[in-house]
């Protein structure tokens, strides 16, 4: 145990010392964690021991105890307990070290280790596949402090609530688990969440077909709102399209964003695009350039312009989709722009 309410403000010269022998930067953990060098006891020729153990360089390893110096703090039986538990999910030694050195802090964060194991087990259990629980446990490293019970229960819930909306007990399963790969953060909610947000949609006349093809779409971000700002967005949605209540659901199974986004985001967005010359007509028609941010509109645009293609006169479905897709509209335009205007085999007719 250690704690960041030091009493002595005296470095420890041992800790000191032992960083400067790994070539250590000292002086960006005195900028950034100097509480860490204050403390009485620390590990770190032992942890850098179990560093190298692990296929780390010297580099590696200097690099690692930089970016997270509380490493240091931890015994080596926690270090190595966490060790033993990560290679329940990585193929070997080597990938471990490379995901230490990618993301320290997920890995040093021993202070949950029971339940990180239990969840571990669980996710795996539930079909998840290594590599997806791997991604969990460094981009979402919260959802292994839960207890594995909550995380349980969270599921029983999706999984109740799939059934109830007229999903099939076959397809569940695959629906679970692609949700989860998609959005892990579904799990830092509670169940009263869950069911709010899914009582709002039904109130709202989404069918259960609707409310299940939107929970698809928006991949469990859906959970991340509330009944409060899903209404706000659908109301300003409302007022700028001018469209009845049917138009509107309409509008939002098209556009998940229109649901999604707040406000501000939405309004922010529609000023860029008024900005641009675009109408409100044209945005109606094609409401998913609302998922792209201004500044990639902006891009879009220019470079549409440039091949001399007028957005304000045209379609925005050549804006729509991801970086691949604009590409590859970007380059069918161009490629029809530089086709010659006459037919190079047909026979030339020449007047006698």
């Amino acid at each position: 145990c250690y704690t960041t309410d030091t009493k002595s403000r005296e470095e420890n010269k041992k800790t000191i010392e032992s960083l400067h022998r790994l070539s250590v930067d000292v002086k960006k953990i005195r900028r950034l964690k100097e509480w860490v060098l204050l403390q009485h006891v620390a590990y770190v020729k032992e942890i850098a021991g179990i560093l190298q153990e692990m296929g780390a360089d010297e580099t590696a390893v200097a690099n690692i105890l930089e970016r997270c110096p509380e490493a240091i703090l931890h015994t080596p039986a926690e270090i190595n307990s966490q060790r033993a538990l990560w290679q329940l999910v990585c193929q070997n030694e080597k990938q471990l070290i490379k995901l230490i050195e990618q993301f320290p802090e997920s890995f040093f964060t021993t202070e949950y280790h029971e339940n990180q194991k239990a969840n571990i087990l669980f996710f795996q259990e539930l079909g998840l596949k290594n590599n997806i629980i791997t991604r969990f446990l460094t981009s979402a490293p919260s959802i292994f402090c839960n207890p594995v019970e909550k995380n349980k229960s969270l599921i029983e819930t999706l999984q109740r609530n799939y059934l109830n909306l007229g999903g099939s007990d076959a397809n569940m399963k695959i629906w679970i688990l692609k949700l989860l790969s998609q959005n892990p953060f579904i799990l830092l909610n509670t169940s009263t969440v869950i069911q709010e947000n899914l009582e709002f949609l039904q109130k709202n006349d989404f069918t259960d077909h609707e409310v299940l093809q939107l929970l698809s779409k928006l991949k469990g971000f859906i959970f991340q709102l509330t009944p409060t700002t899903m209404q706000n967005s659908m109301l300003f949605s409302q007022n700028v399209f001018k469209c009845s209540d049917q138009e509107l659901k309409q509008l939002v199974l098209k556009c998940p964003a229109l649901l999604y986004y707040s406000v501000p985001v939405l309004e922010e967005r529609l000023e860029g695009l008024l900005k641009e010359g675009i109408s409100v007509a044209q945005i109606r028609e094609t409401p998913m350039v609302l998922e792209l941010t201004t500044q990639i509109v902006q891009y879009r645009i220019k470079k549409l312009s440039a091949l001399g293609y007028d957005i304000k006169r045209g379609t925005l479905e050549s804006l729509n989709g991801t970086k691949k897709d604009f590409e590859v509209n970007y380059g069918k335009i161009q490629s029809k722009k530089e086709r010659p205007i006459f037919n190079p085999v047909a026979p030339i007719n020449i007047e006698d």
